[in-house]
């Protein structure tokens, strides 16, 4: 079943990649460049579900969990982490902070 998801990406390169392969599967993408756009376009069209860059301009991904996460007309919104962080530790920090689930972008 097509789902209504929503990308924060500032890189327009894996921005358009990710667009791409989720629209051929028959899903409604809503971009989105920056963290503040993306709480804009999710308290506007309630998306299935967020996909979030952690490094933002502006409101970046941690920022953007927790005001997600603490807003009760989104917390119940699945938000994952796709990051270039692939550490040790980096996948448990952004659990414990809020995402729902973390794909490292290597």
């Amino acid at each position: 079943m097509p789902a209504c998801i929503l990308i924060i990406e500032d890189n327009p390169e894996n921005l358009e990649l990710m667009r791409y392969i989720l629209e051929m599967h028959g899903h409604r993408i809503i971009p989105a460049e920056t963290g503040e756009d993306g709480l804009i376009a999710m308290r506007e069209q309630l998306p299935d579900l967020v996909i979030c860059d952690i490094q933002l301009p502006g409101l970046n991904g941690y920022d953007f969990i927790e005001v997600v996460k603490n807003d009760t007309a989104l917390c119940s919104i699945p938000v994952i982490a796709v990051t270039a962080y692939a550490m040790v530790g980096d996948r448990e920090k952004i659990l414990a902070a809020g995402f729902d689930s973390y794909i490292p972008n290597r």
